[in-house]
Parts: structure tokens; C-alpha cells; sequence
């Protein structure tokens, strides 16, 4: 019987900076820039002693942390393991499996700690997963073993093309490893923004499936001075929602909109579609809402419409649901019911 693959998560920058470029060559790159090489270490304790000479003002707690993290990254971490990053610049998650060693090599002017990743699904929407799952994707660790809430057959079923349906029987652990300095769980610190944003997302996706996602487009798009006409449900030809300026609608810009409430991502298809229809309709303007996202090839090919087309993700039509949220109708805010609080950056609540 086979060894079940272990499962990091692995964070490209506190930005992003560097997912473009880890998608792009198959790699996992991780910070530590003051950190050197960790080629020969093969211990815990080794990495505890390099990241102390390097690191001499620290706190030994820090030290410990960063220690861990990096172990996890250079020395726990086998080839046929799974790496999830999840991404700043979409509302995606990428998947990948691990196909190399450690490596402490040249990316870009700088030395980096890296590893060898083959990005098996680079662009799964973050709603293919259950709140928990995200949840432990949401921890602010660089490095981390994800265990909890039967982690393991639940990702590896995702990145087969599935859809995490939950958790089961928690998976057995790989034995014979240091694992507390690594393991994500219940206690550690999360980006609190991101696990509201997934808490709403789900909702919305759960009230607003099929065309009722085109309706709520339809209100946000109505609540900032669209005047709008709406398909209704079935074969649409590539247009969900016709919108213009003025009292009847006549006026320019005229938008086009397709709505796809599907979790996969949306492919160059979908975009050359609506193209298509914003020439049939002498629209100067197209928006395209894809719930699970945009694959690469759309984004790159979109670049070239900057002005002209827009590609919302879940995160973008949340932002324009906050935006727009007092104007909205009645029967959507009892829908979607949201209220703004506002708190201190890095405080820490009790309970």
C-alpha cells in the first residue's frame, strides 16, 4: 500500500508577488530572504541552528516558528506531497504536487528557497471547498501541514477534478516526523477579511444558484444607475443581462453581461462569446461574472480589452455588493443579510 501524501500549505508572498512567477515555472518560492541555504540540514534542529545565526536578534519563540516553518518546507516535505497555495490576485486556489527536491536557488537578483511543483489545477475556485477547508487555508503560517477536518482525501479528491463534499473519517498521518512546529490548526492566527469574504461567498452561493445569481448582478448593476433588462432562464445566446445610462436605457455606455454561476473556472469561450455579443448589440462595454473564476488564458487574452471588458470572480461581485449594499432591494438584503463592522487592525478578540 502506498504512502498518503502529506498536504502544505505554501503561500507565494504576503501579496502574491510571487505567484505569477511559481505558476508559470512549476514552482513553490517561499520568503525567509535572511535566511541561507538549508541543503544540508536534516533536522529540525539543524534548521533551528541556521535560522538562529542568521536571525541573532530574534526571540526564541520566533525562532521557533520560522524554524518550523522551514523544516516543514526544505526537510518534512517529500516528493508526491501536495502543495495548496492559495492566490491574492483571483479567488482561486492552486493545487500542485511536489516533483523535486529542496532547493536554494537563483529567482530573479535574489536566492530563494524553493521547490520543484507541478501545478496540477493552478485555478480552483475557492468555492470547491467547505468553510472549514478554508478556513485552515486562511492561516497567516507561510508553511503548514494541513491535517485537520480529513484534510487529506478531501483535497486530493479536488485536485482530481471533484468537489469537497465534506469531511469524512479523518486520515491517517504519515509516522515517524516532528509535526507540532508545522501543523495548521484551530488556535493559530487567520486572515479574519478573507474568512468573512468565504463565509458571505458561501452564502451567496447557496441562496443565489442558477439564474438567481443573474438577478443579484441585476440589482447591484441597477443600484449604481444601470437601467437593466434581464434575460430570463434557459438558452440565453450569450447574454444574461443588457444595461444602459439614461432614463430609458439608451444612453452610452451600453453593457453587455454574462453571468456563470458555475464553480469551474470559465474558459476563453466564454470571454470570446461575449465579445461576439457586444458586437451584435453595438455595446461599448462587457462584463462577464464567472463564480469559479477565470482560467490563465482568459486572463491573458483579457488584457488586450482593459477598457472595454471586465471578468468578475465571487470576490469582485462581493466588493460590488458592499459597495451598493443600502441601495439593493428589500428581498435581496433579506437574502443576503450583511451589516458593516468596523475594528481595529490586529486586535485580538475572547471569548
Amino acid at each position: 500500500m502506498s504512502e498518503q501524501p502529506k498536504i502544505y500549505l505554501a503561500r507565494a508572498g504576503r501579496n502574491g508577488e510571487d505567484e505569477d512567477y511559481c505558476l508559470e515555472n512549476g514552482l513553490a518560492i517561499i520568503g525567509f530572504r535572511d535566511v541561507p541555504a538549508l541543503t544540508a540540514a536534516r533536522t529540525y534542529e539543524d534548521v533551528q541552528q541556521v535560522v538562529r545565526s542568521a536571525l541573532p536578534d530574534e526571540a526564541p519563540r520566533a525562532i521557533g516558528n520560522y524554524a518550523g516553518q522551514l523544516w516543514a518546507f526544505a526537510v518534512a516535505m517529500k516528493e508526491g506531497d501536495v502543495v495548496v497555495l492559495p492566490r491574492k490576485e483571483t479567488a482561486q486556489i492552486a493545487l500542485g504536487r511536489v516533483v523535486g527536491p529542496y532547493r536554494f536557488e537563483k529567482v530573479g537578483s535574489e536566492m530563494r528557497h524553493t521547490r520543484k511543483v507541478d501545478w496540477i489545477r493552478p485555478d480552483v475556485s475557492r468555492t470547491s471547498f467547505q468553510q472549514d477547508l478554508l478556513f485552515s487555508f486562511g492561516a497567516f503560517m507561510t508553511v503548514c501541514n494541513i491535517t485537520r477536518n480529513d484534510a487529506v482525501r478531501r483535497i486530493l479528491k479536488v485536485m482530481d477534478g471533484g468537489i469537497d463534499a465534506g469531511a469524512g473519517t479523518v486520515s491517517d498521518r504519515r509516522t515517524g516526523q516532528q509535526q507540532a512546529p508545522v501543523e495548521e490548526s484551530a488556535s493559530d492566527e487567520r486572515d479574519l477579511a478573507q474568512v468573512l469574504s468565504d463565509q458571505i461567498v458561501a452564502r451567496i452561493q447557496s441562496t443565489f444558484a442558477g439564474h438567481d445569481l443573474a438577478l443579484l448582478v441585476d440589482a447591484v448593476l441597477k443600484a449604481d444607475g444601470w437601467v437593466t433588462k434581464v434575460s430570463k432562464p434557459g438558452a440565453d445566446g450569450g447574454v444574461d443581462i443588457l444595461a444602459g445610462r439614461g432614463t430609458l436605457g439608451l444612453d452610452a455606455p451600453r453593457l453587455v453581461v454574462q453571468v456563470k454561476s458555475q464553480q469551474a473556472a470559465c474558459d476563453v469561450g466564454v470571454y470570446r462569446t461575449l465579445q461576439g455579443s457586444m458586437q451584435t448589440f453595438h455595446a461599448t462595454q462587457g462584463l462577464i461574472v464567472c463564480w469559479g473564476g477565470f482560467n490563465r488564458n482568459v486572463q491573458a487574452e483579457s488584457h488586450q480589452a482593459h477598457f472595454t471588458i471586465r471578468l468578475w470572480e465571487s470576490r469582485d461581485l462581493v466588493a460590488a455588493v458592499f459597495k451598493n449594499y443600502e441601495r439593493l432591494p428589500e428581498d435581496i438584503q433579506a437574502r443576503l443579510p450583511l451589516k458593516q463592522v468596523w475594528m481595529l487592525v490586529g486586535a485580538r478578540t475572547t471569548e
